[in-house]
């Protein structure tokens, strides 16, 4: 039974470490400064990578209000592109001591990551990632940047070590690459 019990805790401690190393990859360092109403207004997506709840949407859009606790609503709306109907999800934010990382929450009390990894120097940009590397966003004040923009943070993006390759680019930027 011992061997039994110190063969099951090798093979966690193993799973562990090779979890560690594989989530090490990724560059999660957020700004060291934010503003919190720097990031209230509406935010258009220009890239994300893909996942349940946003596939098959396009023209998708953030929006951010102060709530009078200090908290932040968070409005996300995109064309279903089966329907053409907008679809809304509404959820909260909260600041942490960390002041590029806030906890988002758009179902009860589960949280989630939400890192403002780089940004703009005039904040027309930012560069979002969360706890895991399969979660990136790439927003702006505008439904476009300029391709050089828009190159500048796909070269972040890699150097912080994601798979830039996986972005599913809004088609408006798109159009502004060529």
């Amino acid at each position: 039974m011992r061997r039994m019990m110190i063969l099951f805790l090798l093979l966690l401690l193993t799973g562990a470490l090779v979890l560690g190393c594989a989530s090490g990859k990724i560059d999660r360092h957020t700004v060291a400064r934010l503003n919190p109403d720097e990031l209230l207004g509406t935010w258009y997506e220009l890239a994300r990578f893909d996942h349940r709840f946003e596939r098959g949407m396009t023209e998708v859009e953030a929006t951010y209000t102060l709530l009078p606790d200090g908290t932040i609503q968070v409005e996300n709306s995109g064309l279903d592109a089966k329907t053409g109907a907008r679809r809304t999800a509404v959820g909260h934010a909260k600041f942490t001591s960390d002041p590029g990382c806030l906890r988002v929450s758009f179902f009860w009390k589960f949280y989630a990551d939400y890192n403002i990894l780089e940004r703009g120097i005039h904040g027309e940009w930012m560069l979002i990632g969360s706890h895991s590397p399969r979660y990136l966003w790439i927003l702006s004040r505008t439904p476009t940047l300029p391709a050089e923009t828009f190159r500048h943070i796909l070269e972040e993006a890699r150097l912080r070590g994601y798979d830039t390759s996986k972005l599913i680019i809004s088609p408006q930027q798109l159009e502004t690459e060529k």
